[in-house]
Protein backbone atom coordinates (compact mmCIF):
# COMPACT_ATOMS: atom_id res chain seq x y z
CA UNK A 1 0.00 0.00 0.00
CA UNK A 2 1.07 3.66 -0.58
CA UNK A 3 1.91 6.09 1.52
CA UNK A 4 0.36 8.82 -0.03
CA UNK A 5 -1.37 11.85 1.83
CA UNK A 6 -3.99 12.49 -0.72
CA UNK A 7 -6.97 10.84 -1.30
CA UNK A 8 -8.65 9.45 -4.57
CA UNK A 9 -12.52 9.43 -5.44
CA UNK A 10 -13.25 7.61 -8.41
CA UNK A 11 -16.59 9.13 -9.91
CA UNK A 12 -19.20 6.83 -9.71
CA UNK A 13 -20.58 9.14 -12.82
CA UNK A 14 -17.94 7.85 -15.44
CA UNK A 15 -18.89 3.99 -13.96
CA UNK A 16 -20.79 1.38 -15.78
CA UNK A 17 -24.38 2.09 -15.14
CA UNK A 18 -26.02 -1.84 -16.34
CA UNK A 19 -23.01 -3.14 -13.92
CA UNK A 20 -22.69 -0.74 -11.33
CA UNK A 21 -22.38 -3.35 -8.46
CA UNK A 22 -19.20 -4.67 -10.20
CA UNK A 23 -17.58 -1.11 -10.56
CA UNK A 24 -18.71 -0.20 -6.98
CA UNK A 25 -17.13 -3.64 -5.71
CA UNK A 26 -13.52 -2.79 -7.81
CA UNK A 27 -13.52 0.48 -6.20
CA UNK A 28 -14.17 -1.20 -2.72
CA UNK A 29 -11.15 -3.51 -3.24
CA UNK A 30 -8.72 -0.63 -4.62
CA UNK A 31 -6.25 1.97 -3.11
CA UNK A 32 -9.44 4.60 -3.48
CA UNK A 33 -10.15 6.67 -0.75
CA UNK A 34 -13.80 8.15 -0.89
CA UNK A 35 -16.51 7.50 -4.04
CA UNK A 36 -17.42 10.39 -5.41
CA UNK A 37 -21.32 11.04 -6.51
CA UNK A 38 -22.60 13.56 -8.57
CA UNK A 39 -26.29 14.45 -8.32
CA UNK A 40 -27.63 16.57 -11.23
CA UNK A 41 -31.15 18.11 -11.91
CA UNK A 42 -30.46 19.22 -15.29
CA UNK A 43 -31.69 22.95 -13.83
CA UNK A 44 -28.01 23.66 -11.63
CA UNK A 45 -26.26 21.68 -14.78
CA UNK A 46 -27.68 20.60 -18.33
CA UNK A 47 -27.46 16.82 -17.52
CA UNK A 48 -29.49 14.64 -15.49
CA UNK A 49 -27.10 11.65 -13.70
CA UNK A 50 -28.97 9.59 -10.83
CA UNK A 51 -30.82 10.40 -7.87
CA UNK A 52 -30.78 9.12 -4.48
CA UNK A 53 -32.58 5.38 -4.94
CA UNK A 54 -29.21 4.74 -7.20
CA UNK A 55 -27.51 6.75 -4.31
CA UNK A 56 -28.94 4.49 -1.90
CA UNK A 57 -28.06 1.00 -4.00
CA UNK A 58 -24.46 2.23 -4.26
CA UNK A 59 -24.08 2.93 -0.39
CA UNK A 60 -25.22 -0.87 0.63
CA UNK A 61 -22.45 -2.24 -1.09
CA UNK A 62 -19.96 0.41 -0.56
CA UNK A 63 -17.32 0.10 2.02
CA UNK A 64 -15.67 3.52 1.73
CA UNK A 65 -17.35 7.00 2.56
CA UNK A 66 -19.78 8.36 0.37
CA UNK A 67 -18.54 11.76 -1.00
CA UNK A 68 -21.81 13.60 -2.79
CA UNK A 69 -21.65 16.39 -4.89
CA UNK A 70 -24.99 18.04 -5.42
CA UNK A 71 -25.06 19.97 -8.25
CA UNK A 72 -28.32 21.13 -7.78
CA UNK A 73 -30.42 24.35 -7.04
CA UNK A 74 -31.62 24.31 -3.50
CA UNK A 75 -29.87 22.39 -2.47
CA UNK A 76 -31.48 22.53 1.26
CA UNK A 77 -34.18 20.85 0.52
CA UNK A 78 -32.20 17.22 0.34
CA UNK A 79 -29.52 17.57 2.75
CA UNK A 80 -31.41 14.76 4.98
CA UNK A 81 -32.00 12.57 2.08
CA UNK A 82 -29.03 12.68 0.79
CA UNK A 83 -27.73 12.12 4.44
CA UNK A 84 -30.13 9.23 4.84
CA UNK A 85 -29.27 8.22 1.73
CA UNK A 86 -25.20 7.37 3.25
CA UNK A 87 -22.99 10.48 2.65
CA UNK A 88 -20.02 11.24 4.77
CA UNK A 89 -19.61 14.58 2.95
CA UNK A 90 -22.11 16.82 1.16
CA UNK A 91 -20.61 19.32 -1.10
CA UNK A 92 -23.06 22.38 -2.51
CA UNK A 93 -22.07 24.29 -4.62
CA UNK A 94 -21.30 28.36 -4.05
CA UNK A 95 -23.87 29.37 -7.15
CA UNK A 96 -26.87 27.73 -5.67
CA UNK A 97 -26.72 28.46 -2.35
CA UNK A 98 -28.65 32.06 -1.54
CA UNK A 99 -27.53 31.44 2.18
CA UNK A 100 -24.22 29.70 2.41
CA UNK A 101 -23.26 30.16 5.91
CA UNK A 102 -26.94 28.16 6.80
CA UNK A 103 -26.16 25.49 4.30
CA UNK A 104 -23.16 24.62 5.66
CA UNK A 105 -24.45 24.66 9.29
CA UNK A 106 -27.22 22.46 8.21
CA UNK A 107 -24.85 20.21 6.81
CA UNK A 108 -22.55 19.62 9.93
CA UNK A 109 -25.28 19.20 11.93
CA UNK A 110 -26.49 16.08 10.28
CA UNK A 111 -23.00 14.87 11.26
CA UNK A 112 -21.52 15.32 7.31
CA UNK A 113 -18.55 16.58 6.71
CA UNK A 114 -19.29 20.19 4.77
CA UNK A 115 -18.01 21.27 1.70
CA UNK A 116 -18.40 24.10 -1.13
CA UNK A 117 -17.82 23.62 -4.80
CA UNK A 118 -16.87 26.48 -7.20
CA UNK A 119 -17.38 26.35 -11.13
CA UNK A 120 -14.61 27.11 -13.08
CA UNK A 121 -15.57 31.05 -13.19
CA UNK A 122 -16.25 31.54 -9.78
CA UNK A 123 -13.28 33.23 -8.23
CA UNK A 124 -12.00 31.54 -4.86
CA UNK A 125 -11.62 34.88 -2.75
CA UNK A 126 -15.42 34.61 -2.74
CA UNK A 127 -14.96 32.22 0.35
CA UNK A 128 -12.98 34.65 2.40
CA UNK A 129 -15.62 34.96 4.71
CA UNK A 130 -16.65 31.32 5.05
CA UNK A 131 -13.09 29.26 5.08
CA UNK A 132 -13.02 28.38 8.11
CA UNK A 133 -16.36 26.49 8.76
CA UNK A 134 -15.73 24.39 5.75
CA UNK A 135 -14.18 20.81 5.47
CA UNK A 136 -13.82 21.12 1.63
CA UNK A 137 -13.29 23.05 -1.20
CA UNK A 138 -14.45 21.16 -4.70
CA UNK A 139 -12.38 23.23 -7.31
CA UNK A 140 -14.33 22.22 -10.60
CA UNK A 141 -11.71 22.00 -13.03
CA UNK A 142 -14.19 21.52 -16.24
CA UNK A 143 -17.85 23.09 -16.39
CA UNK A 144 -19.54 20.95 -14.62
CA UNK A 145 -22.63 18.34 -15.60
CA UNK A 146 -21.00 15.92 -18.21
CA UNK A 147 -17.95 13.57 -17.59
CA UNK A 148 -14.43 13.32 -19.91
CA UNK A 149 -14.15 17.23 -20.68
CA UNK A 150 -10.83 18.59 -20.63
CA UNK A 151 -9.13 20.24 -18.41
CA UNK A 152 -8.83 23.92 -17.22
CA UNK A 153 -5.69 25.12 -16.68
CA UNK A 154 -6.47 27.82 -14.99
CA UNK A 155 -7.36 25.21 -12.19
CA UNK A 156 -3.43 24.79 -10.65
CA UNK A 157 -3.56 28.59 -9.66
CA UNK A 158 -6.95 28.23 -8.41
CA UNK A 159 -5.36 25.81 -5.99
CA UNK A 160 -2.65 27.64 -4.40
CA UNK A 161 -4.75 30.96 -4.40
CA UNK A 162 -7.04 28.25 -2.26
CA UNK A 163 -4.05 27.57 -0.32
CA UNK A 164 -3.21 30.66 0.77
CA UNK A 165 -6.26 32.07 1.63
CA UNK A 166 -6.62 28.97 4.09
CA UNK A 167 -3.59 29.64 5.55
CA UNK A 168 -3.65 30.16 9.37
CA UNK A 169 -7.19 30.07 9.43
CA UNK A 170 -8.24 26.55 8.24
CA UNK A 171 -5.07 24.67 7.95
CA UNK A 172 -7.28 21.23 8.06
CA UNK A 173 -9.01 22.55 4.44
CA UNK A 174 -9.29 19.67 1.82
CA UNK A 175 -8.99 20.79 -1.62
CA UNK A 176 -10.80 18.11 -4.21
CA UNK A 177 -10.24 18.61 -7.72
CA UNK A 178 -13.04 17.26 -9.67
CA UNK A 179 -13.13 17.27 -13.84
CA UNK A 180 -10.25 16.05 -16.63
CA UNK A 181 -8.30 14.44 -13.71
CA UNK A 182 -5.78 11.86 -14.75
CA UNK A 183 -2.17 10.38 -14.21
CA UNK A 184 -1.11 13.47 -16.58
CA UNK A 185 -1.36 16.13 -14.41
CA UNK A 186 -2.08 14.41 -10.90
CA UNK A 187 1.70 15.41 -9.78
CA UNK A 188 1.31 19.24 -10.70
CA UNK A 189 -2.49 18.93 -8.90
CA UNK A 190 -0.85 17.81 -5.92
CA UNK A 191 2.76 19.84 -5.96
CA UNK A 192 -0.12 22.99 -5.92
CA UNK A 193 -1.92 21.80 -2.83
CA UNK A 194 -4.28 19.77 -4.13
CA UNK A 195 -5.64 16.49 -0.99
CA UNK A 196 -8.77 14.85 -3.44
CA UNK A 197 -8.39 13.83 -6.45
CA UNK A 198 -11.84 13.23 -8.27
CA UNK A 199 -10.92 10.90 -10.98
CA UNK A 200 -13.75 9.22 -13.72
CA UNK A 201 -12.69 8.34 -17.04
CA UNK A 202 -9.42 8.34 -16.39
CA UNK A 203 -10.49 5.31 -13.75
CA UNK A 204 -13.31 3.54 -15.18
CA UNK A 205 -12.37 3.67 -19.33
CA UNK A 206 -8.88 2.24 -18.31
CA UNK A 207 -8.24 -1.37 -19.57
CA UNK A 208 -7.38 -1.79 -15.58
CA UNK A 209 -9.41 0.46 -13.67
CA UNK A 210 -7.50 -0.55 -10.42
CA UNK A 211 -4.03 -0.06 -11.83
CA UNK A 212 -4.92 3.33 -12.31
CA UNK A 213 -6.64 4.27 -9.11
CA UNK A 214 -3.25 3.29 -7.69
CA UNK A 215 -1.03 5.05 -10.12
CA UNK A 216 -2.75 8.23 -9.01
CA UNK A 217 -2.66 7.08 -5.31
CA UNK A 218 0.67 6.83 -5.85
CA UNK A 219 1.44 10.14 -7.97
CA UNK A 220 3.27 12.98 -5.91
CA UNK A 221 5.24 10.46 -3.68
CA UNK A 222 9.69 10.62 -4.04
CA UNK A 223 9.74 7.47 -5.69
CA UNK A 224 7.39 5.78 -8.27
CA UNK A 225 9.56 3.38 -9.56
CA UNK A 226 7.83 -0.24 -8.97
Amino acid sequence: MSTAKHLIAPSVLAADFANLQRDVTMVNESEADWFHIDIMDGVFVPNISFGFPVMQAIAKHAQKPLDVHLMIVDPDRYLQLCKDSGAAVITVHYEACTHLHRTLAAIKELGCKAGVALNPHTPVSLLKDIIHDLDLVCLMSVNPGFGGQKFIEHTYSKIVELRALAAGVNDALLIEIDGGVGAANADKLLAAGADVLVAGNSVFAAQDPKAAIQQLKTAGLPTQSA
